[in-house]
């Protein structure tokens, strides 16, 4: 089943929409660290209709009329999209090359399609399931307006589950302002809701979760765990969400998937799953994890020019520690720690919670920073987990700043960063010295090269120089040769074409011009009344002024005639029965 952004898995088997609605982005990979498209929103009137779209920007213009194809009952191959900035484009325009902004505004032409005598017919019809209704829907949390078209036929299910997919809000866990006392059932179809037609608007957010509940009592220590139905708890693996967020608990014995799995065939495939749980753990405020192998995020940290030379952290995480999740949460989903990590870091991660997959840190770290850091990360116990290695890359070996246990507080965890950066810093700033005092000293030798190479070239530079203006003067001189040749040949051959110039005594209607040149010089011609204007053009072209290079124009009033269609014939060109036409020359 097709949901306003793209394909949409869901376990209930209604039939397929007679219309898409009018909001298709591309689903994105719930793998990919850093999104690189943006949502365009476009406004698209046509005639007494406004059609809202919602795009990436990596779609194109075919993708909008395809859209409006299906809204407007209109063919693509009669539609004329108006309103770029940038003048008019190509069906296959990728948006993202016109550099949009986030809303537009658009509009519809459809020359060849008579205007309808009213609209009353589409009105009769608004009840009909072949109409879309146009919901407006504020995530009052994220303080933003979805407007999503969707058939009739859709189930307000159904659009609740899209919009668990945009806002990240559990079906169970919406809660929605604005539906009509008639839609008291998730079943039923848009069209038999109540709702407003052809518009209507809606509110949702995330409603406050039963939460675990204490008798306030010292003496009772009993914890109850609340639940709006059983069937929440059922419903949880369809919407992907954990079982420890149901029960409010991050206790490692509620079944969740793991971190990263033991038969990844390479470390960019375990670290893209990894940062996709962690996502849907602890949501998208989250560190940037470098997707690739140790020695890759080393190459990009330590590696590079001294200026653009960073710290690497090495988060290592076990879901068999009880500080797993608060540390997650509150420290590494921290507004502070994660700016300052991304400015500073190159962030790399791993998960131990396997032994497979500690072995396999282990080897890495061996093999990169030597049998000491990997000693090290023997001796902690799993509840000292998780640990965030801080290492500096130096020029003959890499060494560990810091390392920092779970046990700890933002406050902590950012000073012990700024230490480490403090120390970086000063290292950084004399391999700065370094490098610049390297360059400066190759370039004193690549401009002495350069000098040489230049005394070597400047006598071969000027001989070069005159056999080019030598060759360059042949050259032009053929070309010139040829273009006139050219020329000569399509004029002969458009005199050639020419019917012959009529009698005065012919009995049909006869034109006499009188061409004015630029030199001065007049032509003078009979023409046939029927003949057409293409007849005219092609004579002046005969004689050496090509339509393409000069303007055919009357005197009073001042018309231009080669703006004209050639197939019109002279009378309908009202050059008849004489007329005094002048040529001037094209700017």
């Amino acid at each position: 089943q097709t949901g306003p952004y793209g394909p949409h898995t869901s376990s209930s088997s209604s039939p397929p929409s007679s219309s898409s609605p009018a909001f298709c982005p591309v689903q994105p990979s719930r793998h990919i660290v850093e999104r690189q498209s943006r949502m365009l929103n476009f406004r698209v009137e046509y005639r007494q209709r406004s059609i809202e779209v919602v795009l990436e920007d990596a779609s194109t213009v075919g993708d909008i009329k395809t859209i409006l194809e299906t809204e407007l009952q209109v063919p693509v191959s009669k539609m004329q999209l108006k309103g770029w900035k940038s003048g008019d484009v190509s069906d296959s325009t990728v948006l993202q090359s016109l550099h949009l902004p986030k809303n537009n505004s658009l509009y519809v032409l459809t020359p060849d399609i008579a205007p309808l005598a009213s609209t009353s017919q589409s009105s009769a019809q608004q009840g009909s399931s072949s109409q879309n209704y146009l919901l407006v829907i504020s995530h009052r949390e994220a303080q933003r307006d979805y407007s999503l078209n969707f058939p009739a036929s859709k189930t307000i299910q159904e659009v609740k589950r899209n919009i668990s997919d945009l806002t990240n809000i559990p079906v169970r866990h919406q809660q929605w302002d604005g539906w009509p006392a008639t839609a008291s059932d998730d079943s039923i179809t848009l069209a038999a809701s109540g709702i407003s037609y052809p518009c209507h608007h809606l509110t949702v957010c995330r409603r406050s979760s039963p939460a675990l509940t204490v008798d306030q009592t010292d003496e009772c220590t009993d914890v109850h765990m609340v639940s709006d139905s059983e069937d929440d708890f059922e419903d949880a693996p369809e919407f992907g969400v954990d079982e420890s967020e149901i029960f409010g608990m991050g206790s490692s014995s509620c079944q969740k998937s793991p971190m990263m799995p033991e038969d990844s065939e390479n470390e960019g495939d375990a670290l893209l799953h990894f940062t996709a749980e962690f996502s849907r753990r602890y949501g998208d405020c989250h560190p940037v994890f470098y997707i690739g192998s140790l020695e890759a995020a080393s190459q990009e940290a330590f590696y590079g020019k001294a200026r653009d030379r960073k710290l690497l952290a090495i988060y290592l995480h076990n879901d068999e520690s009880v500080l797993g999740n608060v540390f997650c949460s509150q420290m590494m989903c921290a507004d502070s720690i994660v700016s300052y990590l991304s400015q500073n870091f190159i962030t790399w991660a791993w998960d131990v919670t396997k032994e497979a997959n500690k072995a396999r840190l282990l080897t890495m770290c061996t093999r990169h920073f030597g049998s000491v850091v990997a000693q090290t990360i023997r001796t902690y116990k799993t509840d000292q987990f998780p640990l965030l290695l801080i290492v500096m890359g130096k020029r003959t070996s890499n060494e560990v700043l810091n390392v920092i246990q779970g046990n700890t507080t933002v406050d902590e965890l950012m000073m012990r960063l700024m230490g480490a950066m403090e120390i970086f810093s000063a290292q950084q700033q004399e391999d700065i010295k370094d490098e610049d005092e390297r360059e400066a000293r190759e370039m004193v030798k690549r401009e002495q090269d350069e000098a040489y190479r230049l005394s070597l070239e400047a006598d071969r530079k000027k001989r070069e120089a005159q056999e080019r203006e030598e060759a360059e003067q042949v050259r032009q001189e053929r070309i010139r040769k040829e273009q006139e040749e050219e020329r000569e040949a399509i004029r002969l051959s458009l005199e050639q074409a020419l019917p012959p110039e009529p009698k005065e005594d012919d009995g049909e209607p006869i034109s006499k011009l009188r061409i004015r040149t630029p030199s001065g010089e007049f032509l003078e011609r009979r023409f046939l009344g029927s003949c057409k204007l293409q007849v005219l053009f092609d004579f002046v072209a005969s004689k050496g002024y090509p339509s393409d290079e000069f303007k055919l124009l009357t005197t009073f009033p001042r018309r231009n005639i080669t703006q004209l269609d050639p197939a019109w014939s002279l009378l309908e060109a009202k050059l008849f029965p004489q007329e005094t036409l002048f040529l001037e020359a094209k700017e």
